[in-house]
């Protein structure tokens, strides 16, 4: 199968940098890279437009004006770019352990999508990282809380066995998610009604589950590093839970603003 790496970036130069360090140390390459950008600045797209022309013709950026927090829209416009068979999201503060990929191709199995796994980074080893891209943090760095840095330990056999134990672990999070492209298409991708810091990645998993699409999670396996960042605004959140419960209550399957937006279906 074809797989495309969808990265959501926004003025965050130096994070990025060592984001796509990180994706082209992958023990296996990713068919497609799309970079999706919320309208950053002059410092974010010199990154970007290096990357892309470096990458061999694999990289392709889609872009959209900065208009508030539209992370939805953003990744449709990464599916919509995409001719992969399968997708996988990070956010373009998510540094990736070496078999990132490899982890979520080995995976990917039809009827599922996959969760993946991230430890967070404090402030003080974020700019030890950001410093130094070629480094991953190991799971007895400092700087990674207590609990956490056990995300980082890797182990192919326990991810094996853990694909449905831990799914009652690991939060939802689409900074580390993989979906096969026709059960996007199928969902209309993520809800664009979801403007502001918000569960999109839960109402279209929720979305998800109502088709018949099963949930499983990358333990020990598909590691990302999230690097620290102010928390983002939550005004929105009130409205944006609303949006998942009518999704859950009503048991929907596809949103009404969402992928086909952009692709003409």
């Amino acid at each position: 199968m074809r797989v495309a790496l969808a990265i959501t970036s926004w003025e965050r130069p130096d994070a990025l940098a060592a984001v796509l360090a990180s994706v082209m140390r992958q023990s296996q390459a990713p068919d497609e890279i799309i970079i999706a950008d919320d309208g950053s600045g002059a410092p974010t797209r010199h990154v970007i437009d290096a990357f892309v022309r470096g990458a061999g013709g694999r990289a392709h950026l889609v872009s959209q004006p900065h208009d508030g927090f539209r992370v939805a829209r953003l990744r449709n416009l990464a599916v919509a770019k995409a001719s992969a068979d399968y997708v996988v999201f990070i956010d373009g503060d998510m540094l990736l352990h070496r078999e990132f990929l490899a982890d979520h191709v080995r995976c990917a199995r039809r009827g599922y999508w996959t969760q993946g796994v991230r430890a967070r980074a404090d402030e003080r080893l974020t700019a030890s990282l950001v410093r130094q891209p070629a480094g991953f943090p190991a799971a007895t760095a400092r700087g990674l809380g207590v609990l956490r840095r056990a995300y980082l330990l890797y182990s192919p056999s326990w991810s094996r066995l853990c694909r449905r134990l831990a799914n009652g672990l690991i939060a939802t999070k689409a900074c580390n998610q993989g979906f096969w492209r026709e059960d996007l298409v199928r969902l209309n991708g993520f809800n664009e009604d979801i403007v502001g810091w918000g569960p999109e990645d839960k109402e279209l998993c929720a979305r998800a589950g109502h088709a018949g699409i099963r949930r499983q999670t990358l333990l020990f396996g598909g590691i990302t590093c999230h690097l620290h960042h102010p928390a983002a605004a939550r005004d929105r959140l009130p409205a944006n839970l609303a949006i998942l419960e009518a999704t859950r209550r009503q048991r929907r399957v596809r949103c009404e603003h969402g992928l086909d937006s952009h692709t003409g279906s």
